[in-house]
């Protein structure tokens, strides 16, 4: 009885500890100051350590993070309930070793939407569309329709929003919303009537977002809560029409179109995650590209690397660009830079980044694309020791023809230096919701001044190249209208005076014989001019002669 009275004991002390804990966490996160916010979770975490699947500690801790704007520790704590992790992780990880393989798949295939469902079932999530995760997280809501582990849908789903994951935090922020109102539906048939005045006038729509994300769980923050998730849906809607409609134009082979849908999501006022316009960047460089507007592409691809250092996708792409106009050094470096990558993966033995971040590459295809970057770096290599590097093609960076007046090349460089000027080129970082605090902002101002300052840089030598060439194109070309008008005056003048000395040497070979010329009054000038020839110029015309009437 002693040793059961103490493990009783010991049991109801750490209880009493954890209790201590949470209420002066639920009283810090009362005040809404972010740094009570930062104590208040350095005690979760403490009471957490004590009981590790403390339900309401859990919640408290997501939710401290969300309104701390910490989304990647959100999305790092519920990683197994993404829906479309399992997918990703599959297509990822096909190449990893045994060891690594063995654990990423343990850990994975307990995927499930909550807490208590059954873990034999085996009912994986297929990110083949939208409708499809919904389906898999209905088949999960048919099990379990308790209320334990539902926040996990919200708060999950607006950190995979601030992720740039849109498909996973609209499944999962609308079934959240639904399981919501369904639990309040069954709570409300035993309230009685003051109960929803009461509500109604507390919660209003007065009491902002961010108040009520850290609450604990009650009534009123679930109608505020709901508020707020019907207008991050709407916003989230609207995101993935137009990428999708951009997407089907590129696909099609609209290249403007494309565009100009992307344009929409990407210089539109309202902001949109750092993920999410990482990717729209990227696409809008493939149309770029696919239009013949290597610039263009080359901005947008300095833009996706200034918000994702490690996008594969990007560094290949530039690279391709630049050793396009024949900017070798430059291409050189991305390849090199892809190349560091490509080794510290197969390193590291996974992609860069969280398990949750998405990529256009799969694990088993770094091989093969390593050997080709290897073979490809050797070439450009080799082209620059054999000074092929001050043979920029101006021409195709800037879009102009090369024979270009200098009104196109002077409209052309006016567009391109409005466009890609570097305190202009940055005026997307004001646009941007970073997942991160101010050294994150820091950082991608950073690489975006510096890919900025070297494209504009490129844009003014281009310019002025492309300037003296066509000076001197229009001074060789005057110099040939001069000589050829030459050439036509000298020929002019030789087809004049041949007939007229020819016609002196016929005149002064008839003088020899005949000292008698037959004078003639008319008043045609031609026949006067033709008589003169026939005498010569410096030759007296003689006395006699015979009048002619006319």
């Amino acid at each position: 009885m002693a040793v059961y009275g103490e493990k009783k004991h010991w049991w109801l002390r750490n209880k009493k500890i954890v209790d201590k804990y949470m209420k002066e966490a639920r009283n810090l996160i009362a005040s809404q100051d972010p740094n009570d916010v930062k104590s208040a979770l350095s005690l979760i975490e403490s009471a957490l350590s004590v009981s590790p699947r403390y339900e309401l500690a859990l919640e408290l801790k997501a939710r401290s993070l969300l309104y701390l704007r910490r989304f990647k520790d959100v999305a790092d704590m519920l990683q197994d309930y993404i829906p479309s992790l399992k997918l990703a992780g599959e297509d990822s990880g096909s190449g990893i070793g045994s060891s690594e393989l063995s654990s990423t798949h343990s850990s994975r295939e307990s995927v499930k939407l909550l807490n208590d469902l059954p873990t034999h079932d085996d009912s994986s999530f297929k990110c083949f569309s939208v409708s499809d995760l919904k389906k898999k997280v209905m088949a999960g809501l048919s099990k379990n329709c308790n209320e334990q582990g539902q926040w996990r849908y919200l708060v999950l789903g607006q950190a995979c929003c601030h992720l740039g994951l849109m498909e996973d935090a609209m499944v999962l922020l609308q079934t959240g919303k639904r399981l919501a109102t369904a639990a309040f539906r069954r709570q409300s048939i035993c309230w009685p009537d003051d109960s929803f005045i009461l509500f109604s006038s507390v919660d209003g729509g007065s009491s902002p977002p961010s108040s009520v994300v850290v609450s604990s769980a009650s009534q009123p923050r679930s109608l505020t809560e709901s508020e707020s998730v019907a207008h991050v849906l709407s916003h989230i809607k609207l995101l993935l029409r137009r990428r999708a409609a951009a997407l089907a134009a590129l696909d099609a082979g609209l290249y403007s179109e494309s565009i100009r849908h992307f344009s929409k999501i990407l210089d539109s006022r309202r902001g949109a995650p750092q993920g999410f316009l990482a990717g729209c960047f990227m696409h809008r460089a493939s149309a770029y590209r696919s239009a013949g507007r290597i610039a263009e592409s080359i901005a947008d691809c300095n833009k996706t690397l200034a918000l994702d250092p490690s996008c594969l996708q990007a560094l290949e792409t530039r690279s391709a660009l630049l050793e396009s106009v024949r900017c070798f050094p430059d291409s050189l470096h991305d390849l090199e830079h892809l190349k560091l990558l490509y080794n510290s993966i197969l390193r590291d033995r996974k992609l860069p980044g969280p398990v949750w971040k998405r990529h256009n590459v799969r694990y088993r295809e770094i091989p093969g694309k390593l050997c080709v970057l290897t073979s490809k770096i050797q070439q450009l290599k080799q082209k620059i020791a054999n000074g092929e590097i001050g043979n920029v093609d101006y021409y195709a960076l800037m879009g102009i023809r090369r024979d270009c007046s200098r009104s196109e090349l002077d409209r052309a460089y006016l567009l391109l230096n409005l466009k890609h000027k570097p305190e202009r080129s940055m005026s997307f970082i004001d646009r941007l919701e970073l997942t991160d605090d101010e050294e994150e902002l820091d950082s991608v101002k950073d690489r975006a001044r510096m890919s900025t300052l070297l494209l504009y840089r490129l844009i003014q030598k281009g310019y002025s190249v492309v300037t003296s060439n066509i000076a001197a194109e229009q001074a060789a070309e005057k110099q040939r209208k001069a000589a050829a008008a030459a050439v036509t005056e000298n020929h002019r003048s030789n087809n004049i005076e041949t007939p007229i000395r020819a016609a002196a040497v016929a005149a002064n070979s008839n003088n020899s014989n005949t000292n008698v010329v037959k004078g003639v009054f008319c008043r045609d000038l031609t026949v006067v001019g033709s008589l003169i020839a026939r005498a010569g110029f410096n030759q007296p015309i003689p006395v006699k002669y015979e009048a002619l009437s006319c």
